[in-house]
């Protein structure tokens, strides 16, 4: 075995623990387990980077032209961008949905293809690197989003109906999350966007043009426009609350759908197999 799937599965472990740490926090209302799954989580995202790093001297490229490194590389990159939202809003509940979700990704991850394969010589460009670490910020960042949305939606109905779950009383404030849906918006669009720009300037030195209309771009095109009419309802006619936890939700279908469906479903300069050729 391999150093960089060595440290995989220790960080699969270890996102592990830090899931059952934050579930008992949230669910037995130990907040010692809370303080505790941030700590293991910080460990986990240290080995995690660790083994992405080693894949990238064994491979020669930024890990993300199959299912497995993919997975691996938007599991690290939410946890890192989680941890840097936390310092700010301290919300342990955030980290009970999140880390849930990388493990999830961490586990599919882990039964793909872990291969090391050649890459397209398309990739061997400064500028694959940088379209990869704006799009994987930006879809982490709206996943950030659609979790608090999700929250949002989940805490309004119970405020309706006044039927309070043990989740009700650890859930942040309606305004809070709301909040935290602007902010994941006003950092997420900017990144999609240089994202967007980064790999047009890719495409065009690799390929000779800056946009091929690939389901992939096209995909992404969708996913800004959606995201920016969210943008400018939210400054110009005040979208708040419900309404944009709900964009949120769709916004990240549409995120899901760009990142996995397209590389798994269509054909296209995007498709695993394309990355690979």
């Amino acid at each position: 075995m391999n150093a960089n799937i060595l440290l995989f599965k220790i960080t699969l472990l270890v996102y592990f623990a830090a899931t059952i740490l934050y579930l008992i926090d949230i669910l037995a209302r130990k907040e010692k387990a809370g303080r505790a799954a941030r700590w293991v989580l910080l460990a986990g995202f240290v080995v995690h980077s660790a083994s992405l790093v080693t894949r990238y001297v064994e491979a020669g490229y930024t890990p993300v032209t199959n299912l497995h490194e993919s997975l691996s590389f938007f599991a690290w990159t939410l946890v890192g961008i989680y941890m840097l939202f936390d310092l700010k809003f301290r919300t342990t509940i955030l980290g009970a949905f999140l880390t849930p979700l990388a493990l999830v990704l961490m586990i599919f991850s882990s039964a793909a293809t872990k291969t090391v394969q050649p890459a397209n010589p398309m990739l061997d460009s400064w500028w694959f690197p940088v379209h990869v670490a704006l799009a994987f910020a930006g879809n982490a960042i709206f996943t950030i989003a659609f979790v608090a949305g999700i929250m949002y939606l989940i805490q309004e109905r119970m405020l309706k109906s006044k039927k309070f779950s043990t989740l009700y009383f650890r859930l942040p404030s309606l305004n809070t999350l709301d909040n935290i849906n602007y902010k994941c918006l006003t950092f997420g669009f900017p990144l999609l966007t240089m994202g967007i720009i980064s790999g047009a300037v890719w495409a065009n030195a690799a390929w000779g043009g800056y946009w091929r209309w690939d389901p992939k771009e096209t995909w992404a095109l969708i996913t800004w426009f959606l995201y920016a009419a969210l943008l400018h309802g939210r400054l110009t006619v005040g979208w708040r609350g419900r309404r944009a936890a709900i964009f949120a939700i769709i916004g990240f279908l549409c995120v899901l759908f760009t990142f996995l469906g397209v590389n798994l479903l269509l054909s296209g300069e995007h498709s695993f197999s394309a990355l690979n050729r």
